[in-house]
């Protein structure tokens, strides 16, 4: 089993900055793909991010690339997801995945077989 606890979410302003990050635990961190996801109403949940085993590889939802960045310390069990830029939109709960069948990035919620309970991002204007 494996367990991710994501943490960092808040209260931000509109332009500004927060960093969420994903720990995990239960299993070698190093085979897991991560992913984040948070909610679309009426849709699965809309992929924003995610990243290799390695870190090597990435990838970005047209909504987010530019101003996000996702990277992992797998010394530390934690990936982290860098928002700036901050838009009301991006306002939901955001969920830390875990893949342990694939090492390229996947963007499906279907391909993902562990999932966090979230953390709240507010971005208010």
């Amino acid at each position: 089993q494996v367990q991710l606890v994501e943490s960092g979410g808040g209260l931000v302003q509109v332009g500004g900055y927060l960093r969420l990050s994903c720990a995990a635990s239960g299993r070698t961190f190093g085979t897991l793909m991560i992913a984040w996801f948070r909610p679309d109403p009426g849709k699965e949940r809309e992929f924003v991010s995610a990243i290799s085993w390695s870190g090597a590889g990435t990838a970005y939802a047209d909504s987010v690339n530019g101003r996000f960045t996702i990277s992992r310390d797998n010394a530390k069990n934690t990936v982290y997801l860098q928002m700036n830029g901050l838009k009301p939109e991006d306002t939901a709960v955001y969920y830390c995945a875990g893949a342990t069948r694939y090492n390229a990035p996947r963007t499906k919620s279907t391909d993902f077989d562990y999932w966090g309970r979230g953390t709240q991002v507010t971005v208010s204007s």
